[in-house]
């Protein structure tokens, strides 16, 4: 008798030992064989925090261990779901299937790389799932139009809004991962919030995911993690100092490279994409490990400027900083100054700035869909018209900015009035 792939169950449930969901289940022979597609298991290779471990060296965990939570929430939020008239049992499979894949599109260094070469996860994603790839073969066992599907949700353009909502919204199990995750491997308490809570009170609607009235409280208590976890951990400035180098030191190598320059170590997987012509194929190629090789060659690079940035990197030299709120005219002094001393202000001169909302609905000026609250009466209401805690963020748009230079570089400026001037202007924006 011949298995419907679709329906395909592995002889006996696999499972992985998880610190933050204790064990994460595998009973579907897709998504075994999904795991275990190269594409999938180059996650291991990519770091979930990036840089972050500058900062808290214990967070050095992966992309490929977020995304196994990630699934293990959605499938828990199906079994649950399971029991409502409004969810459709033939969607369990896709649902799980895009949990899974949502970030197989990532590159090294998180969201440092894209700032870097341009590129955008989400649309790598989309390729690898449609690509010439064993992640596309596996998915085309289901049948040929199902990799569409799988990116279809990922990419938020599937007809079945719920199943979106449950990946990627503001209340989702992405976000309910990253969090946990995130606060279990710094050692911080800022993530933390009642998972088991949330999942209970989740009621599937045709568009989205509704939360039960009884669980407003613990809709607050995550949101508010998110907002804390935000600005003590993911804006971390240390952390932040660490990007500000990887995006010097691949412009200096993509600016050297574009002169003619000679490596010792020619970085030969990182040439496509200074060329902007780079395949999925070149794409997939690139994980930590390559660009970590790099890193370590250049220290040894004869350009003073590139092997110091590298030098900085791999041996956490990192820039001091300070706040930045003057603008323009500030930062134009200091560029001019650094010019007077000999210091390359392009390469020794970075202002880092950014933003988060940590809850916003659909009104104008906002694309943000809304967590909407299930009343008794079955009624539905946008939760910060209900909760007083989540009213009083809605909307709040907070931002910082912060000016990296070398301080020791500014010391040995050996014209002490341009050094002075330097100095007089960090100190007022201290």
């Amino acid at each position: 008798m011949v298995t419907d792939y679709r329906y395909e169950q592995l002889e006996s449930e696999k499972v992985f030992k998880d610190p933050v969901h204790s064990y994460i289940h595998v009973t579907d022979r897709i998504i075994w064989d999904l795991i275990k597609t190269k594409e999938f298991q180059r996650l291991r290779r990519i770091k979930q925090l990036g840089t972050l471990y500058f900062a808290f060296p214990s967070a050095e965990h992966s992309r490929f261990t977020h995304s196994l939570g990630v699934y293990e929430i959605v499938r828990k939020m199906v079994e649950n779901f399971s029991r409502y008239d409004k969810w459709t049992k033939d969607d369990r499979l896709l649902a799980l299937c895009a949990a899974l894949l949502h970030d197989v599109g990532h590159g090294p260094f998180s969201h440092s790389f894209e700032k870097i070469f341009g590129t955008d996860h989400e649309t790598y994603t989309k390729k690898i799932i449609l690509g010439d790839t064993e992640v596309n073969r596996v998915l085309k066992r289901v049948d040929e139009s199902f990799p569409e599907a799988v990116a279809s949700v990922i990419a938020h353009t599937h007809e079945n809004k719920l199943i979106i909502s449950m990946i990627s919204s503001q209340i989702d199990a992405d976000r309910m991962d990253y969090l946990q995750r995130d606060s279990y491997v710094t050692g911080v308490e800022y993530g933390k919030f009642d998972i088991d809570r949330l999942l209970r009170v989740m009621v599937p609607s045709k568009d989205e995911v509704l939360i039960k009235d009884s669980g407003m409280h613990a809709v607050e208590d995550y949101l508010m993690s998110r907002y804390q976890m935000y600005w003590q951990i993911y804006f971390h400035p240390v952390s932040r100092g660490g990007e500000v180098l990887l995006t010097l030191i691949f412009n200096r190598a993509k600016e050297l490279y574009e002169r003619g320059y000679v490596f010792k170590q020619p970085p030969k997987y990182l040439i496509p994409f200074f060329e902007k012509r780079e395949t999925v194929h070149d794409y997939l190629i690139l994980d930590e490990t390559v660009m970590n090789f790099y890193l370590q060659e250049w220290v040894e690079e004869i350009d003073e400027i590139l092997n110091e940035l590298a030098d900085r990197f791999v041996n956490r030299k990192l820039f001091n900083y300070v706040p930045f709120y003057d603008g323009f005219i500030t930062y134009s002094e200091l560029e001019s100054l650094f010019e007077a001393a000999g210091i390359d202000p392009k390469y020794f001169l970075l202002t880092d700035k950014y933003s988060d909302m940590p809850y916003d609905y659909d009104r104008p000026g906002s694309s943000r869909q809304p967590i909407h609250i299930l009343k008794e009466s079955g009624s539905i209401r946008e939760i910060s018209a209900e909760s007083v805690v989540i009213q009083a963020i809605t909307g709040l748009d907070r931002s910082n900015a912060k000016l990296y230079y070398p301080k020791e570089k500014v010391m040995r400026i050996k014209d002490d009035t341009i050094k002075k001037k330097i100095l007089n202007l960090l100190n007022e924006l201290s």
